[in-house]
C-alpha cells in the first residue's frame, strides 16, 4: 500500500525511484554497513534483518515515502520523505501534515555522480508539487560536505548550524547543520 495519488516507480534523471522491496533491500545490505558508509549516519550498523522490516512496514505508512534507486538493474541509493505535523497553534489545522524531513544514501562506487541530488530533487518535486506540502527539511553532520552540498545544489538554506551538538563515534562532539526550503522556494529554485 502506498499513499494515495503516490506513484512508483518514477525517474530521478537516468535512475528509477523504486517501491522498497525484500530484494532489492538485501541488495541496499552489501553496502549499507560499510565503514564509508555509516561514517556519515546517524543509525550505524544496522541488523540485516530489522533493517528490512523497519523498510518494508514504511511501505504501508501514508506519510512515509521510501524509495530504492536502481540504475540499469543495480541498486545505487536509498531515499525517504517522511510527512509530519510542522508546528502551529491549535486554532486551525494548516500546521498539519505540512512538512517533511528528506534523507538519502548513495553506494560508495556510485558516489560523486549526482545521483544524490537526483533522488533528493525528485523526492522534493513529490512534497510539493504532488503533497502540496509547506516545508522540507533535512540535516547532516557538519563535515559531511558532500551530503550538505546537494541540499544547496537543490536550493535549500542553511537554517541551523550547531555547535557541537552531535554525537559522533569516531570523532566525538561534533557540529551539525539543518536545512530547509519552502513550497514558494522551490517554484522559484526548480
Amino acid at each position: 500500500m502506498t499513499s494515495p495519488g503516490v506513484a512508483w516507480p518514477r525517474r530521478a534523471g537516468v535512475l528509477e525511484l523504486r517501491t522498497p522491496t525484500r530484494e532489492l533491500l538485501e541488495e541496499v545490505l552489501v553496502w549499507r554497513n560499510r565503514p564509508e558508509v555509516v561514517r556519515w549516519l546517524l543509525r550505524t550498523t544496522v541488523d540485516p534483518e530489522t533493517f528490512i522490516r523497519v523498510w518494508l512496514e514504511d511501505v504501508g505508512e501514508p506519510d512515509h515515502h521510501t524509495a530504492v534507486a536502481v540504475l540499469d538493474g543495480t541498486v545505487v541509493g536509498t531515499g525517504s520523505l517522511r510527512v509530519h505535523d510542522g508546528i502551529g497553534q491549535f486554532d486551525g489545522d494548516a500546521w498539519r501534515r505540512s512538512e517533511a524531513e528528506l534523507g538519502y544514501l548513495i553506494a560508495p562506487a556510485y558516489a560523486g555522480k549526482g545521483y544524490a541530488t537526483a533522488i533528493a530533487r525528485t523526492l522534493l518535486e513529490l512534497a510539493f508539487d504532488e503533497l502540496g506540502l509547506h516545508r522540507v527539511t533535512a540535516g547532516c553532520f557538519a563535515d559531511n560536505v558532500a551530503s550538505w552540498r546537494v541540499m544547496e545544489r537543490l536550493g535549500m538554506r542553511r537554517e541551523q548550524h550547531g555547535v557541537r551538538d552531535s554525537w559522533h563515534a569516531e570523532l566525538g562532539w561534533v557540529d551539525g547543520v539543518t536545512y530547509a526550503i519552502l513550497a514558494e522556494e522551490w517554484a522559484t529554485a526548480k
